[in-house]
This record gives C-alpha cells, sequence and structure tokens, in this order.
C-alpha cells in the first residue's frame, strides 16, 4: 500500500510540474502577406491535437500551449502554416493567398467578412486602382470599375453634383443617389447651392487618403442600413496606420487639362452666306422683296452690319472662333504627404494635401486643402479607442448654369463677325459705357475680372470610438461623429455686366450654409468559432440628428466698381434665413453564420424611425435573408483540379427611401400672407399622417467563381428590385383648400444582370492582368395610378405607366419634303380601326407626341487592362455606356435649327434642303421660321459612347538604386484621362446632364453643357 502510495505521489508530482512548469500563453497576429492587413477568423490549433482558438477582428489571438509545441493557422482562401512555439510568448503568422481575392477583408456595414464567405453582393475597390489618377473627386475615380454601378459626371465644370446609380432609378421624386458613409458614418451629401448646377460636397474627401471603397448593392448587403439603402450604399475606408517604422510618402502631380471636343459652327463668310439664304427663303414665303426695308433680307444686312461693329466687307472683319473663347488654358497641380506608423500600442496615419486646379471652361477653377488625422491607441488588451480627423477648406470659382446667357458655353451662339473686343474701347465687345446692345446676346466674357461666383467649404469630419473585449468572442463597440459643414456663397456682379442683371450699379449677394450633422452607433459583435460552426453577430442602435441653417443677404447699387461687400450697397434689396432638421433614431442587428466552410447563412434586419414621416408610420422594418453554399468544397467538385473556387449564393431584403426633403408629412403654414402693412399667415401644405417610405424589395442569385488555380475568376448575377409606395404629389379634391398632397402611390421596377471576369492573362516576368465588368438594367414605371407626369425642355421627358422613367415623349421627325424642303413629321394619330397613321404631315400640331427612346442605358461596361515588367507599369481603361438616348434640343433649337433665330449654326446646317441639295435631312433654312425647329425627334440622338477613360505609363525606380539615398520607393508616372470617345452623338459630349435642366424625370439633356476634360498628367511619388 505505500508503494502504491508513493507511485502515485510520484505520477501526481510528475503530471503538475509537466503542466505548471511547461504550460505557455502564447499571443500574436496574423496578417495577409500582400497588404500587412490583419485577418480575422483564423484558426489556431496545437498541432495533433484539437485544442486551438481563431483570430479576433483584429486578427489577434490568445491560446495557452505546452512548451515545444507547434502552431497551425489556417484559413480558408490562404495557404496553411506552422511555427514551433520554443521559448517564444509570442508567435505572429504571415499567411500567403492560395486563392486570391478570397482572403480580402470587406467592410459590411457595422463589421466586416472575409469575401469568400459573402452572401450578399458586394464590390471593393482598393486605393490601388485608384491611386495617382486626375480626378477631384474620389466617384471619377471608380466610373466604370464596378458592374451594376453607373457614374455620370454630367459636365466638365469643376466640383458639380456627380450622378451615381446603382441598379437604375428607384425613385421618381425622391433621391437616387446611394447612401454615403465615411468610416462608419453617414455624411452630409446633396447638393447644398441656390443655383447654377448642384455642388457636390463628397468632393470634400481627398481620394488619396481613402483605403477602400465598398458599395453595397443588393439588399442583404444594404438592408443594415434599412431605410436609406433603397439607392445601394456607398462605405468609404480611410487609410490606418501599421506598427512599425514611420512610413513617409510624397507626391506631386503636374498637369494640363483641354476640352474632349470643341463644335465646329459657321465662320463669317458661312454665316453671312447661310443668313442670307435663310432670309431671301423667308422672303419667298411671304411675299416680300428682298429690297423692302421690312423684308427679312434688310433686316439680316443690318443686323450684319451692326454685329460687325461697322467693319463688315472691310479687310479687319472679324472672324471669331467664340467656341474657342469659351475654353481657357486648364493647367493643374497637386500635393501629397502623409505620414503612417507606430508600435504594437498606437498606430497613426497623418496626411496633407493641396490640389490647385483650373476648368476648361472661361472662369472656372477649384483650390482644396485637405488634412487627416487617424489615430489608434490600444489602453489594455481589453480596450482600445481611436479618432478619425479631416479637414478641408475649398474654394470654388464657379460659372454660371448651363441655361444662363452668361453661362460661356453660350458665347458659340453669337454671330462670328463680331470682334470679341470692342475696338474702340479695348474691352470685351457689350462692355459699358459701350453699345451694350451688341454683341446680340450677353458676351460672357465680360465677367473675367467684372463678377465673380464663389463657393467656400469649410468642412469637419471628426469621429472618436471606444471598443472594450468583453470576453473571448464578444466586444463592444461605440462611436461618436460631427459632420460639420459651413458653405458661402458669394456672387458679385459690377456695372459692367448690367446687361446680363439688369444693375447698372452692381448687384451683391451671400448666402451662408451650416450643417450640423451628429452620429452616434452602439453595437456589441460576436465573433466566434466552435468545431465546424462559425457565427458572426451584429446588435446595436444608431441616432443621428442633422441641422441646416441659412442666412442670405442682397445688395444693389454700389458707389464704384471697387466697391463689392453688401454693407456699401445702398440698397440692400432681400434678407432671408432658414433652418430645418431631421433626425433617425435606429435598432440593427445582423447574424451570418457558416458550417463545415461551405454553407453559408446571412440575416439581417433594421428599424428605422425618421422624423421625415407621419406620426402614424413613422418607424420602419427591413428585413434581409441570404444564403451561400460553396460548391467547390463539396466532395464532387474538390478534386477537379480547373475549379479553384465555385460559390451559388441566393439574398431577399427590403430596404427603403428617405431622402424626400423634411417635412412633407406636416401641415404647414407659410408668413407671406401680410396685408395692410399687417403681418399674416396662411395654410401652404396639407398634412399626411399615414405618409412612410418608399420600399424596395430585391431578389439577387449569383455565382462566383475560380478557375485554373484562380487565374480566371468572376462574378454573375441576376436581379430584380420592386420599388413601391413612391412618394408622390397627388391631386386631391378642391374642397381641402389644395390641389395635391404627398402620398405613397406608384410603383417601378429594375431588373438586370451583371458580369466580373479577371484573368491573369500572363504570370512570368511579364504580366498581363485583365479585369472587365458589364452591367444590364431594365427600368419600367409599373403604377402611378394613372398620373403623367411631365419634365425638361418642352415637357419632353415623361414618368408614365409602362415607360422606362424619363421617357423622351415628342413629335416624331419624318425628314424632309424633297420638293420644297419642308420639314415633316409623322402624324402617329389613330385610325378609326385603331391602327396608327404613319403618314407624314408639315403642320406640326397635326402630329402627335409619341415614346421615342429612354435616357436611361441598356447596359455599361468597362475594361482594364494591366501590364507590367520589372519596374514598368502599364494600366489601359475602357468603359463605355450603350444603349440611352440624349437630347440636344436645348441646344439644337438656337442653334442648329435653320435659322430660327440669329444664333450661329452648327457646321453640319450647312446640308440644309436647296433646289441643288435635295436628298438631305436637313430642312430649308427659313429666317424666323420654325422649319424643324419645333420640338421633336430631331433633336434625339443615340447617346452611346466607348471612352478611353485612363491611361497610365508608370516606372519604379529599382529597390537597390533607392535604397542608397535612404528611399523605400521612387515611382514615376505618366497619366491621360479621357483622352478618346468614340460616339455618333453629334453634341459637345456623350456623357451630358445639363445642371439647369436634369431632374429624375429629366435625363440625357444637353443645354451648352461643359464637355469633360481630357488631362494629361504627369507625377512623382517618393517614399522613405
Amino acid at each position: 500500500m505505500n508503494k502504491l502510495l508513493r507511485v502515485s505521489l510520484a505520477c501526481l508530482f510528475l503530471f503538475t510540474s509537466f503542466w505548471g512548469n511547461a504550460q505557455t500563453v502564447v499571443t500574436g497576429k496574423v496578417t495577409s502577406s500582400e497588404d500587412g492587413s490583419p485577418l480575422p477568423g483564423v484558426s489556431i490549433t496545437i498541432k495533433g491535437t484539437t485544442k486551438g482558438t481563431s483570430t479576433d477582428e483584429k486578427g489577434t489571438y490568445k491560446l495557452s500551449v505546452p512548451a515545444n509545441s507547434t502552431l497551425q493557422a489556417s484559413f480558408i482562401g490562404f495557404a496553411d502554416a506552422e511555427q514551433v512555439v520554443g521559448n517564444r510568448s509570442v508567435v505572429d503568422f504571415t499567411l500567403s493567398s492560395d486563392v486570391k481575392s478570397l482572403n480580402e477583408v470587406v467592410v459590411t456595414g457595422y463589421g466586416s467578412q472575409i469575401k469568400r464567405d459573402l452572401t450578399g453582393n458586394i464590390v471593393k475597390i482598393k486605393s490601388s486602382e485608384i491611386q495617382d489618377m486626375p480626378v477631384t473627386t474620389f466617384e471619377q475615380s471608380i466610373q466604370g470599375k464596378a458592374a451594376g454601378v453607373q457614374i455620370n459626371q454630367g459636365t466638365g465644370k469643376l466640383a458639380q453634383g456627380i450622378q451615381v446609380r446603382v441598379r437604375g432609378q428607384s425613385s421618381v421624386s425622391a433621391s437616387n443617389e446611394p447612401l454615403y458613409v465615411l468610416d462608419g458614418i453617414p455624411m452630409t451629401q446633396g447638393d447644398l447651392g441656390i443655383n447654377g448646377g448642384d455642388t457636390n460636397p463628397l468632393v470634400d474627401i481627398n481620394p488619396q487618403d481613402i483605403e477602400s471603397i465598398e458599395i453595397l448593392k443588393d439588399a442583404s448587403a444594404g438592408a443594415i442600413y434599412g431605410a436609406r439603402a433603397a439607392n445601394g450604399v456607398v462605405l468609404i475606408t480611410t487609410k490606418k496606420g501599421k506598427s512599425g517604422k514611420t512610413k513617409v510618402s510624397f507626391g506631386m502631380q503636374y498637369g494640363k487639362s483641354t476640352p474632349t471636343k470643341i463644335l465646329k459652327f459657321l465662320n463669317t463668310q458661312q454665316y453671312i452666306d447661310f443668313y442670307r439664304t435663310a432670309a431671301a427663303n423667308s422672303d419667298a414665303i411671304d411675299g416680300y422683296d428682298k429690297q423692302d426695308p421690312d423684308s427679312y433680307t434688310s433686316y439680316m444686312e443690318s443686323f450684319f452690319d451692326t454685329q460687325s461693329l461697322g467693319t463688315l466687307g472691310t479687310a479687319k472683319q472679324a472672324d471669331t472662333d467664340w467656341g474657342s473663347l469659351a475654353f481657357q488654358e486648364a493647367p493643374s497641380a497637386q500635393y501629397d504627404l502623409n505620414l503612417s506608423g507606430g508600435n504594437d500600442k498606437t498606430t497613426f496615419f497623418i496626411s496633407g494635401q493641396l490640389l490647385d486646379q483650373t476648368g476648361i471652361l472661361l472662369g472656372n477653377a477649384f483650390n482644396r486643402m485637405t488634412g487627416r488625422m487617424n489615430l489608434n491607441h490600444k489602453v489594455s488588451e481589453r480596450l482600445s479607442i481611436g479618432m478619425n480627423m479631416g479637414l478641408t477648406r475649398s474654394l470654388n470659382e464657379r460659372v454660371s448654369g448651363d441655361r444662363q446667357f452668361d453661362n460661356p458655353l453660350q458665347l458659340v451662339a453669337l454671330p462670328p463677325m463680331t470682334p470679341a473686343t470692342d475696338p474702340e474701347t479695348g474691352l470685351p465687345t457689350g462692355t459699358a459705357p459701350g453699345d451694350i446692345s451688341i454683341p446680340v446676346y450677353y458676351n460672357a466674357m465680360i465677367n473675367i475680372g467684372n463678377a465673380y461666383y464663389n463657393t467656400t467649404v469649410h468642412r469637419n469630419i471628426n469621429s472618436v470610438y471606444g471598443e472594450l473585449s468583453i470576453m473571448k468572442g464578444l466586444r463592444f463597440r461605440t462611436e461618436f461623429a460631427l459632420d460639420l459643414l459651413n458653405q458661402q456663397e458669394e456672387q458679385y456682379y459690377n456695372s459692367k455686366t448690367q446687361r446680363n442683371f439688369g444693375a447698372p450699379l452692381g448687384y451683391g449677394y451671400n448666402r451662408f450654409v451650416r450643417v450640423e450633422n451628429y452620429n452616434t452607433n452602439n453595437y456589441f459583435v460576436y465573433d466566434d468559432v466552435f468545431g465546424k460552426h462559425g457565427i458572426n453577430a451584429t446588435a446595436g442602435l444608431s441616432y443621428q440628428n442633422s441641422q441646416t441653417k441659412t442666412n442670405a443677404a442682397e445688395g444693389r447699387d454700389f458707389p464704384s466698381d471697387a466697391y463689392r461687400m453688401i454693407a456699401s450697397a445702398a440698397r440692400k434689396t432681400d434678407a432671408s434665413s432658414t433652418q430645418s432638421d431631421y433626425r433617425f433614431a435606429s435598432y440593427f442587428t445582423r447574424v451570418n453564420y457558416k458550417f463545415n466552410d461551405k454553407y453559408l447563412l446571412g440575416l439581417s434586419a433594421r428599424i428605422d424611425g425618421s422624423s421625415r414621416f407621419g406620426a402614424d408610420n413613422r418607424y420602419g422594418f427591413f428585413p434581409a435573408v441570404s444564403a451561400g453554399w460553396v460548391l467547390s468544397e463539396e466532395s464532387f467538385l474538390k478534386n477537379i483540379e480547373a475549379i479553384s473556387f465555385l460559390k451559388l449564393r441566393a439574398s431577399w431584403g427590403k430596404t427603403g427611401n428617405a431622402e424626400i426633403g423634411n417635412f412633407p408629412q406636416l401641415g404647414l403654414f407659410t408668413g407671406d400672407a401680410g396685408y395692410a402693412a399687417l403681418p399674416g399667415q396662411r395654410p401652404s401644405q396639407l398634412a399626411n399622417p399615414s405618409l412612410g417610405w418608399e420600399t424596395t424589395q430585391q431578389i439577387d442569385i449569383g455565382l462566383d467563381f475560380g478557375l485554373l488555380k484562380n487565374r480566371i475568376n468572376g462574378e454573375i448575377d441576376y436581379y430584380e428590385k420592386n420599388t413601391t409606395g413612391l412618394l408622390l404629389n397627388v391631386n386631391v379634391p378642391g374642397t381641402t383648400g389644395f390641389s395635391t398632397q404627398t402620398k405613397n402611390v406608384g410603383a417601378l421596377t429594375n431588373k438586370g444582370f451583371e458580369f466580373v471576369l479577371n484573368t491573369d492573362n500572363l504570370v512570368g516576368q511579364f504580366k498581363w492582368k485583365t479585369s472587365l465588368n458589364a452591367s444590364t438594367n431594365k427600368n419600367k414605371i409599373t403604377d402611378l395610378q394613372g398620373q403623367v407626369i411631365e419634365g425638361g425642355l418642352a415637357n419632353m421627358s415623361r414618368a408614365v405607366e409602362g415607360q422606362p422613367l424619363g421617357t423622351f415623349f415628342t413629335v416624331e421627325y419624318a425628314g424632309v419634303d424633297p420638293a420644297n424642303g419642308d420639314a415633316l413629321f409623322y402624324k402617329n394619330t389613330k385610325n378609326p380601326d385603331g391602327t396608327i397613321d404613319r403618314s407624314t404631315t408639315k403642320t406640326y400640331s397635326q402630329a402627335q407626341r409619341t415614346v421615342i427612346g429612354s435616357p436611361l442605358p441598356k447596359w455599361v461596361a468597362g475594361v482594364t487592362n494591366t501590364f507590367s515588367y520589372k519596374g514598368f507599369e502599364l494600366s489601359v481603361f475602357f468603359n463605355g455606356v450603350f444603349g440611352n438616348k440624349l437630347n440636344f434640343y436645348g441646344v439644337g433649337r438656337f442653334s442648329s435649327a435653320n435659322g430660327r433665330f440669329e444664333d450661329n449654326q452648327t457646321v453640319n446646317q450647312l446640308a440644309a434642303w436647296t433646289p441643288q441639295n435635295t436628298n438631305t435631312n436637313v430642312p430649308q433654312a427659313r429666317l424666323f421660321f420654325n422649319n424643324g425647329a419645333q420640338a421633336s425627334s430631331r433633336f434625339i440622338e443615340d447617346g452611346s459612347f466607348v471612352r478611353l477613360r485612363n491611361v497610365t505609363l508608370a516606372y519604379n525606380l529599382p529597390k537597390s538604386l533607392v535604397s542608397k539615398v535612404k528611399l523605400s520607393n521612387v515611382r514615376l508616372y505618366v497619366t491621360g484621362q479621357n483622352l478618346l470617345t468614340f460616339t455618333k452623338y453629334s453634341g459637345w459630349d456623350p456623357e451630358v446632364n445639363a445642371d439647369d435642366v436634369v431632374t429624375n424625370i429629366a435625363l440625357g439633356y444637353d443645354f451648352y453643357t461643359t464637355p469633360q476634360a481630357k488631362t494629361f498628367m504627369g507625377g512623382l511619388n517618393i517614399s522613405f
């Protein structure tokens, strides 16, 4: 017995000695070899056992292990790695990609996921894909790079609003723009200007500060943003510091821009010949003798003499190319400096940028200074805190809206015989004290030095956070952010501009807008792996409060042109102030479940409450469900070498649209009903306490694939979006005292396919990669309760049941009567038997309007080819838009419609009908006659185009060379933007949306709209 006791005690001693002395607590971090980013969810096990753990969202782990044990790290999409612990207490792993792209960490909103595990449709655009591009705002840099996302710059003016559409148009009257979220915080977005086209608050973000852009396209990805996700969600993540030696990077760019196209208009001799013919044709119709002082010919001869300032027919006769004078030299310069680094406890990223850009349009320029500081600090093993701070100051020297006479591009309408400068005064023609009635329209060149329209913005986007690890796999995060935007618009026009503003002694206007946008997010995240099960869960709440205040003042009559502030105006002619607020209170949750690394399930929901909706319908519920099946992990496919990865996914979800203004649900009064010098108010809006959200239900079915060790990979998706409860002003009985009320009526659909294909064509020393995306979309209004909503120039655009939003609806042009040069139109009237009368008529009123086409493209595409050899890199990027129509009527009626007015004509009007030229589509030129100048399909053209969007050639100097001067990297590059455009469109540019015309319904209009800029840039990046 004593012997047995002694043996037992000895065994117990050895056992306790082993575990007491040989057990070690090991910590570590797992990162990607590609970019050093942390990898969450990596399985860390003790080799030969089932004991292990997984990394948290920061890629860190903690595990007790026996001495001399070996740790194994494994993660889907990466090659396994193992290390002997030995005497170490810190064991870090760097995993190399096994299947490319599957290792990417994708931001999903209140969290992140590995791309392999996604069940929703999210496209990620990395900083490397947009670096060094000569753009003002980041939306330009992602144009054509994401399937299902159409981006239309609309105009070549700097810092103007850009139209972004994710899977089509989802609303008739509310916003169709996606929600933008910067580092987890919904931003202030949308136009804050008063006129001259939409301003773009997103221009306050420095594209060089962006680490990645994720676009949430389907409902399962976006539903966690609930009532504001119907148009998609764009998540912008800024760069963060990484532990290690401080890295300093400096970059500079210099370049020059020119218009992508300058339209050709008639020169002086062509103009005179054309209008003499047009006047003679009109005389023949009205029976005038051309010598009659009342004849059209006499009028035009007098007009020629007046407009030429008496030099017509002399050697000094002017031949002014006004179209070229509308543009200016457009140099640009950009300087970037950033520092990043830190240690295991604190990391930082600090950046600054100076951008100085001159626009191609006369008088347009943009200057921006930005600064950013992102800090992260690990207080303890359990608590981390941090802050993101971005500061911007920008000055936009703007020009007037496209439809205003002082828009520089409207110079093309001036007669070419009119000199640009008055020979007697040396001032631009039409400047006081000269004859301000000449030229025939206002000379926009007068504005240079005599007027300005400046918009200055100070933007401060700050956020702070704290994150506490409560227990294994469970953490709590709290965030608070302030987006503070101050915008000041200053307009001044001195006495020399009196013809344009009717203010002989000067006009001044000043408007100040202040937006305070507060946001807080508080949520729990649980992330753990146990056996074959993996779970990631998020639950929390969000609150947002935004307040906008405006103050404006106007003054007229200044003592002299030296005075420009309203304080000096003799008459303070107008003033106003406004305030508008809105609030969102939200609760959200999401659960992602994974079984055996091949069966995926996602559930999410959000409850949104908004001050914008009626008391009876203030809260909305937005659920989503998605599932994925990794087929390539199944035994029947796992051993097929050609298939690297194959995943089938499907989703359904419901999202909302709340972007309709702040008070549509309320009964409003307006205080403008004063009488006999006494104040008064009046009812101005009928209340609707039942007003609710526009709701979009979306299904998505997708296939992700990788072939031949993922050298070929991509995605195929089909989606349907059905929007109901459209927010519209509908007619109500007159007994209510009102004509309309905002209600939830109507429905529309979007459906389409998306294709993504990435290939590694060559993988040796000479590398060649191709990235292709293409998408289709079919938009259709299915219910408007019989309403027809019209808009655009001459009401040529419609929202009507059975057609796409913004369908062009007008008279159909039938060409020219070869016998007499009359413009002809198809009648398109109904015959008694119900058939359509396709006979033609020269009488415009006898023709019925009909559907002509849609401004919405049928499909869009982008393709990038990247070549690299040793230190050289060449990237060539094309994108295209196909199947849409554009409306040139705004320009065409006045500048290319057979002498409708005295405006100069585009050169194609030289093909007008004459007795010797009867086979033409251009009617006979007739001064002051509407011979084909009426609104019709004559001015609606194919807007399809293919554009060489970007070409970049770069050279990275050899490391062996730059290291000798203590540098880590030197990169030289040249880049070109919008170099070539292939299109049949006859206007300046097919990527157009006139800024004073465009609405949700009125799309695809050109009205003296500035073309896109063609830019050449050279740059240098240095790091050490």
